[in-house]
């Protein structure tokens, strides 16, 4: 149960889909939950809306342009001293190549292939749900 007393940060990220193939990417070892992938994106900025969040973050982390879709999951997982809700949203590349500019590494990688990284927990929930993959 999550508790209603604890801050509350709202964080979006962007599903990516190419090729039959998702874009993942790694969080930097300085990071909290250093060296887990997640999907891209970042936190939401006060006055920000989730499709301005998502175009910046995305610019920032791999140097591409996003055009943010419809809103496709929301997981909400909490922490010690905070709440992250994770809204996730269909998005395609407007333009770029991603680099990683502001993340560990990125992948390419298939729905079957998940297996192989270790997911923070709320984008573990996402995979789960957005792919319906079983996850150990």
């Amino acid at each position: 149960m999550i508790s209603e007393e604890l801050p509350r940060v709202r964080v979006v990220a962007a599903v990516i889909a190419r090729d039959g193939k998702y874009l993942i990417t790694q969080r930097r070892p300085n990071a909290a939950l250093p060296l887990l992938w997640e999907f891209p994106g970042g936190r939401v900025e006060e006055g920000e809306t989730d499709d301005d969040a998502l175009r910046r973050e995305l610019r920032h982390r791999l140097g591409i342009e996003v055009t943010p879709g419809e809103r496709i999951g929301f997981e909400s997982h909490g922490y010690e001293r905070y709440v992250v809700d994770l809204y996730t949203y269909d998005c395609s590349i407007a333009s770029g190549t991603p680099q990683p500019l502001a993340v560990q590494s990125f992948e390419w990688v298939k729905s079957d292939e998940f297996d192989g990284y270790a997911f923070t927990p709320p984008d573990e929930a996402s995979v789960a749900k957005l792919l319906g993959i079983a996850r150990e």
